[in-house]
């Protein structure tokens, strides 16, 4: 099924369920396989790149993958290796420092997770140039993503990235991963359900855009992933399989909506409100891990409004004066910006509550079919260990209440958050 679906997908034949033309990817080949050892310079080699090529990754990147990858490619082509120091951060001013790195380079190839993989899309996106990625963590699902998550003057946002040409991804190198970075795996993918009630119930509401094709390219994965997930961090391979395949078609499911939307709502949104405002006094904590615990805050605040019959709607009350004050006058001002597109006058929530009035039967039972219980998603996390409540990732109650009220106003993004905050019903999720 797989290996079928890439294809379709590379070849630009992958049919859309929403009636559009045949889907395809701007991407050359997928590879997974449980050793890809010795075969890393044929890979490449498959791709078309010139003859010099920077080879980026950070010290830990470097022992687990990136000097095998070197060494295989060396006879090969021309190698500039570029090793990252400490835990390389996914902002400006890196991007800036990295392209410096690799300005002579015809290509770029990536060996490593998260933050590595987004600062090489985007840089290589703003040079032209075209980059291949080695993961070495099953910990998010960017790697076949043409976006980057990118901070900019403290602002996390999803930048506009370039594809990878390859995408090579060794099992047994994944599961030897850190558990921590595996668990941000399971927990980076287990949104799915929270996003796309999101994302849907934006399109029931406001006819915004709305695609079915990223969700279709995820369902033979999720129900047996769910099923097997405590089997992640006991080394099996075809578990493995299962949450690399899940990582690579959420990817895809980006790429083909250009953003960010069927993978990354409400549950992304508090998530980044931390990661932007916690400042020093929190411990690190990987995105996946984060989103493994907003999701079930967003799970029980999308079951309990949808349990009830009838939504009383008013204007928003957050002013710019709230969200400056709130967030600080120059990242307060570029929220605002964001925020403030979606906000809801005496007309608009006049409008909403009609639709609520006269729909909400019919709205629920769609956005019902697309969830899954809090109690599934909990007990798929709990089983393979991963962080269930904010006290796992020592986010203080005051904290955490605040991201979750305050996170709608970082993004232009209508969320289950934003009905629940025009319709007094913040409490349902705390």
């Amino acid at each position: 099924m797989f290996e079928e679906t890439i294809e379709q997908l590379l070849n630009g034949r992958y049919p859309d369920p929403d009636g559009g033309p045949d889907i395809g990817v701007d991407c050359r080949a997928v590879v997974i396989s449980d050793s890809l050892a010795g075969a890393e310079a044929d890979l490449i080699g498959s791709l078309g790149f010139g003859p010099d090529l920077a080879l980026v990754m950070d010290e830990n990147t470097c022992e687990a993958l990136g000097a095998r990858v070197r060494q295989s490619i060396e006879p090969c082509f021309s190698v500039l290796p570029v090793v990252l120091s400490g835990r390389p951060r996914a902002d400006l001013e890196t991007v800036e420092r990295l392209r410096g790195s690799t300005g002579r380079a015809d290509a770029v190839i990536v060996v490593g997770s998260g933050a590595i993989t987004d600062l090489c899309k985007y840089a290589a996106f703003l040079d032209g140039k075209p980059y291949a990625v080695f993961p070495t963590a099953p910990s998010m699902n960017g790697y076949t993503s043409a976006n980057a998550a990118i901070t900019v003057d403290g602002h996390k946002k999803s930048l506009a990235a370039v594809m990878p040409r390859g995408v090579f991804i060794d099992l047994t190198v994944l599961a030897d991963a850190p558990k921590r970075m595996i668990l941000s795996g399971l927990g980076d993918s287990i949104c799915r359900s929270t996003a796309q009630a999101d994302w849907l119930l934006s399109h029931l509401l406001f006819d915004t855009f709305y695609r079915t094709a990223p969700f279709q390219l995820l369902a033979p994965y999720e129900e047996e992933l769910l099923r097997n997930a405590f089997s992640l961090v006991r080394g099996d391979l075809a578990s493995m399989r299962l949450l690399a395949c899940t990582l690579v078609m959420s990817g895809f499911g980006m790429t083909i909506c250009n953003g960010s939307y069927p993978a990354s709502q409400g549950e992304h949104l508090i998530s980044h409100y931390i990661e932007m405002m916690a400042g020093e006094g929190l411990p690190e904590s990987f995105h996946g891990e984060q989103i493994g615990v907003t999701t079930l805050t967003m799970a029980v605040l999308q079951e309990r409004m949808l349990a009830l019959e009838s939504l009383q709607i008013r204007p928003t009350e957050v002013t710019e004066e709230d969200v400056k004050s709130h967030f600080g006058a120059h990242l307060g001002a570029a929220c605002w910006q964001e925020f403030q597109a979606k906000r809801l006058d005496a007309d608009g929530a006049a409008d909403l509550q009609r639709t609520i009035d006269t729909r909400w039967d019919e709205i629920r039972a769609r956005l019902k079919s697309v969830t899954r219980s809090s109690a599934e998603l909990q007990t798929a996390l709990k089983q393979a260990g991963c962080p269930l409540r904010p006290a796992d990732l020592s986010w203080p109650d005051d904290f955490y209440r605040s991201a979750v009220v305050h996170s709608r106003e970082i993004r232009n993004r209508y969320t289950f958050l934003d009905l629940a905050g025009d319709a007094d019903l913040f409490h349902l999720a705390l």
